[in-house]
């Protein structure tokens, strides 16, 4: 349960900004995504690696 402490005549508006935000930093929204629809984890796995590699390139374009 998300709590959203609020101080003595806070906007509502700012209030429910908070709620949003802390709301998204639990990650219910991205894994609700996630398990709609099913991936192999070949897929999964072979995802992961092109990232990794992608990363890794932009890592060593900075140095």
């Amino acid at each position: 349960m998300i709590i959203v402490p609020l101080k003595e005549g806070e906007n509502i508006e700012r209030a429910l900004k908070k709620f949003k935000r802390k709301y998204e930093k639990t990650g219910v929204v991205k894994e609700l995504r996630r398990r709609q629809e099913f991936q192999k984890p070949s897929v999964v796995k072979r995802a992961n690696k092109l990232h990794a590699v992608y990363v890794q390139k932009m890592h060593r374009m900075e140095e």
